[in-house]
């Protein structure tokens, strides 16, 4: 019994230590199962990609062409900022190079070119008055055409010398330092560059002026393109123009029109005058002072027009009368100054009357003039009073029997248009006769 537990023990014991041989035997196998490496490549990857379809590639180009649009605009965006400055810091020196000793001398330059016009012009007018109130004729546009060749050369030096200024002045800069050198700041740079846009300024109102004189100077002495005038040389009872009209004067309406240019004016000064014997106030366009005046049918129905005449400058003046509104209006260079109504209503202007510039008929005296053949002028047997004369000149006068339009009168009062051509169909200037007499004359 004892033998036989004996060799069980020792066959457990056995078995034990079998097995646990064995299990280690195992552990080694298995240990170098996984710590073996094979030098073998796998035959797949490890993380296979899937191809990419159209949109992926189109979002993919779309990224990458914004990327390169906002490098080149950051790109241009830095030389534009550099270019910028760098123009700015040139500007700036050039103004405070050339803004000073130039600005200066072109300013001083004007200056005394202007003082010079100045007193030419002022001597001009002043030679003019005195010979216009000494000679008349062909003399006093003789020593005009002179003076104003005169004016037209000076105007053409000064023109080259500011030419020559300028030129001068870019080609020798002055000697001021830019703002860097003097350690200038922002307040320097805008006085400069403000004094150099008011040099410029300057230099061009200074050559407008010039070219406007010359063309002045050049243009007919005449307005509104006509070619010649009546010269009334002083106030006399014997100076006058009669006028022979185209077409009789029994009208209802018309329109009178005529440049004048007066040497002076007293209370009652007479341009335009129609009358007959049993009214020598039937038309009558007059001057007074600054003011111009006019009637149809009597002194009674009187228009006036305050400030509107200049001595020694030509002024446009139309007088327009209807009898079926009787309505009188007075136009001053292409302007209603003045209007009446209830001016000769009803009335119609009586034919054989005597129409004379210069001058109007009073009462019932025998005039003193008479034609070549020594007979009494018709229509002329009234008297004439020196005070009532005109002195001076008066040139595109018309009598039309309608009323003008407003466009038609602007046009005739332009100046330097082509109003004389325009001519009336009862008095039409350069067409109908027209006769001065005791010292009035037609000059060119």
């Amino acid at each position: 019994m004892f033998l036989l537990r004996f060799i069980q023990v020792v066959c457990l014991v056995w078995v034990c230590v079998s097995l646990t041989v064995d299990y280690g035997d195992q552990i080694e196998v298995k240990y170098s199962d996984y710590n073996e490496i094979t030098e073998e490549e796998p035959t797949e990857p490890p993380c296979k990609a899937s191809d990419l379809n159209k949109w992926d590639k189109l979002f993919s180009m779309l990224e990458n062409s914004q990327m390169r649009e906002n490098m080149l605009l950051q790109y241009s965006d830095d030389i534009i900022k550099a270019e910028l400055g760098s123009l700015r810091g040139e500007m700036l020196r050039f103004v405070a190079q050339y803004g000073g000793a130039c600005g200066v001398a072109v300013e001083n330059a004007g200056r005394r070119m202007f003082v010079q016009m100045e007193a030419r012009l002022r001597e001009s007018m002043e030679h003019l008055r005195q010979e216009r109130s000494i000679v008349a004729g062909n003399s006093v546009n003789s020593h005009q055409e002179t003076l104003l060749q005169q004016l037209l050369a000076a105007s053409r030096a000064q023109a080259s010398k500011l030419i020559k200024l300028e030129n001068g002045c870019l080609a020798n800069p002055g000697t001021i330092s830019p703002p860097e050198a003097n350690g200038g700041d922002t307040k320097q740079e805008v006085v400069l560059t403000e004094m150099l846009d008011a040099v410029v300024t300057e230099l061009a109102k200074t050559r407008a002026v010039l070219e406007q004189a010359m063309r002045s100077a050049q243009i007919r002495h005449l307005p509104a393109g006509c070619e010649a005038a009546l010269l009334f040389p002083m106030r006399s009872r014997r100076i006058f123009s009669s006028v022979t009209p185209d077409l009789p004067l029994s009208l209802s309406s018309f329109t009178v029109c005529l440049w004048v240019k007066p040497v002076s004016v007293s209370n009652r000064t007479v341009l335009f005058s129609y009358g007959t014997k049993w009214n020598p106030y039937e038309i009558q366009l007059l001057l007074s002072g600054t003011s111009a005046l006019f009637t149809v049918g009597g002194e009674a129905h009187l228009v006036e027009a305050r400030g509107v005449v200049k001595g020694g400058d030509w002024t446009h003046l139309c007088g327009a009368w209807s009898s079926e509104q009787g309505i009188a209006s007075l136009w001053a260079n292409g302007q209603r100054r003045a209007s009446t109504p209830g001016v000769a209503e009803g009335h119609i202007l009586p034919n054989g009357g005597s129409l004379q510039l210069g001058q109007e008929k009073i009462g019932n005296v025998v005039v003193e003039d008479s034609d070549v053949n020594g007979n009494q002028m018709p229509g002329f047997e009234g008297g004439f009073d020196a005070k009532l004369a005109f002195a001076g000149k008066m040139t595109g006068v018309n009598m039309w029997d309608r009323l003008l339009t407003v466009e038609e009168i602007s046009q005739l009062a332009l100046q330097d248009g082509k109003g004389c051509e325009k001519r009336g169909n009862i008095v039409g200037w350069g067409l109908t006769e027209i006769v001065p007499h005791g010292g009035a004359q037609f000059i060119n």
